[in-house]
């Protein structure tokens, strides 16, 4: 009688557990107490703070707390308001489950790891759902989200594999991170206008994800949202968007095309890469910076324009971009970053203005039909391997009385090439 309370997950796994007494004085259970006790027959209760019904502990408050050796099928009862964290973790034999439309809220893991649950029906007045609370139920077919919830929580739909729609309400305002992670079935998404911010990696690995509308006021797109989405085709960005994070369209093989708005200041790292079915992009004026591998590895990339806002390309931005033919450096640009340029084998001429002082290791490396660049006199560093495998290069044009300058820059093996103007 002296234990007043008992941690999270106190007995949780204890497989050979049969029985067990909660004394008078316990004024405190935590979450999943008694969660995979396989054994677990009998819970004697001497404590008006807490009650037993088909195998599930619930709390006089009305909250689900913990369940034990769960049947298939189960009926919560009306007293039940909340189920609490953990409460049905890793019930592994549950298949479905009713809950009352006197529950307001789902707590974080609530139905994590229950891989037989194949449907669920969510009460009317829900008005929260938990971080990871339906986690890898991987059974779960379809579900619908009740038009009271404001927020999903993060991971809240996490590796649901057999989840093929949802529609959101407009209910909510925000999709947590890793939301749908891993939803490798979802093909479509109904995102409603209420949404104004996803979190990061909320759609990641979202392989048969076709088509997504954006809410028209979303202020940015988190890092990785859309990673490995492989048949994401198109997707238009709405004007309140002002950043796409790093990441965030990475590995999209068969996104064709992408509208990006006036609104959006930068490109994240990484932001396309990958995205081998990519043609042509336009970057608007409002972009001042692109990251590092930002479209590296768009095999299909013909053409960008690159504005004259933007004051830094980062290292490997155009890596492997080799079906582009032409590039614009803009004017207000001071440096080029490592591998830039890299493997763009189609590139055939390019003129470096007259901004930019530095030009990075491997810039050019392997551009191996690219014929003639224009490197001006501003230019103070030029990185190791900068030009190597440029096979084709016949001329490097440089401004009158510097080619003693650029010897010592590049090397004396392309003094033949230096061109004086």
């Amino acid at each position: 009688d002296s234990v007043t309370s008992i941690g999270n997950e106190a007995f949780g796994g204890c497989e050979s557990l049969q029985s067990i007494v909660l004394p008078d004085g316990l004024t405190s259970i935590g979450k999943g107490v008694f969660n995979m006790c396989e054994s677990l027959i009998k819970v004697d209760i001497f404590n008006k703070n807490y009650y037993t019904q088909d195998n599930m502990l619930i709390s006089s408050q009305g909250v689900v707390l913990s369940c034990w050796s769960i049947a298939d099928n189960i009926v919560l009862p009306d007293s039940v308001t909340s189920i609490g964290d953990g409460a049905f973790y890793k019930c592994t034999n549950l298949q479905s489950i009713n809950i009352p439309g006197s529950v307001t809220s789902i707590g974080n893991s609530a139905f994590e790891g229950c891989e037989s649950l194949e449907s669920i029906v969510l009460p009317a007045d829900l008005t929260s759902i938990g971080d990871d609370a339906f986690l890898l139920c991987e059974s779960l077919q379809s579900i619908k989200i009740p038009d009271s919830v404001t927020s999903i929580g993060d991971g809240a739909f996490e590796g649901c594999t057999y989840l093929q729609a949802i529609k959101i309400p407009d209910s909510v305002t925000s999709i947590g991170d890793g939301a749908f992670y891993k939803c490798t079935n979802l093909q479509s998404i109904n995102i409603p206008g209420s949404v104004t911010s996803i979190g990061n990696s909320a759609f990641e690995g979202c392989e048969s994800l076709e088509s997504i509308v954006l809410p028209a006021d979303l202020t940015s797109i988190g890092d990785s949202v859309f990673s490995w989405c492989y048949y994401l085709q198109s997707i238009n960005i709405p004007d309140s968007v002002t950043s796409i994070g790093d990441e965030a369209f990475s590995w999209c093989y068969y996104l064709q095309s992408i509208n990006i708005p006036d609104s959006v200041t930068s490109i994240g790292d990484e932001a396309f890469r990958g995205c081998e079915s990519l043609q042509s992009i336009n970057i608007p004026d409002s972009v001042t910076s692109i990251g590092n591998s930002a479209f590296e590895g768009c095999k299909s990339l013909e053409s960008i324009n690159i504005p004259e806002s933007v004051t830094s390309i980062g290292d490997s931005a155009f890596e492997g971009c080799e079906s582009l033919q032409a590039i614009k450096i803009p004017d207000g640009l001071t440096s080029i970053g490592y591998s830039a340029f890299e493997g763009c084998t189609y590139l055939q001429a390019i003129k470096i203005p007259d901004s930019v002082t530095s030009i990075g290791d491997g810039a050019f490396y392997k551009c191996t039909n690219l014929q003639s660049i224009n490197i001006p006199g501003s230019v103070t560093y030029i990185g190791d391997k900068a030009f190597e495998g440029c096979e084709s290069l016949q001329a490097i044009i440089i401004p009158l009385g510097t080619k003693h300058k650029f010897i010592n820059l590049l090397g004396e093996e392309y003094a033949s090439s230096l061109i004086e103007r």
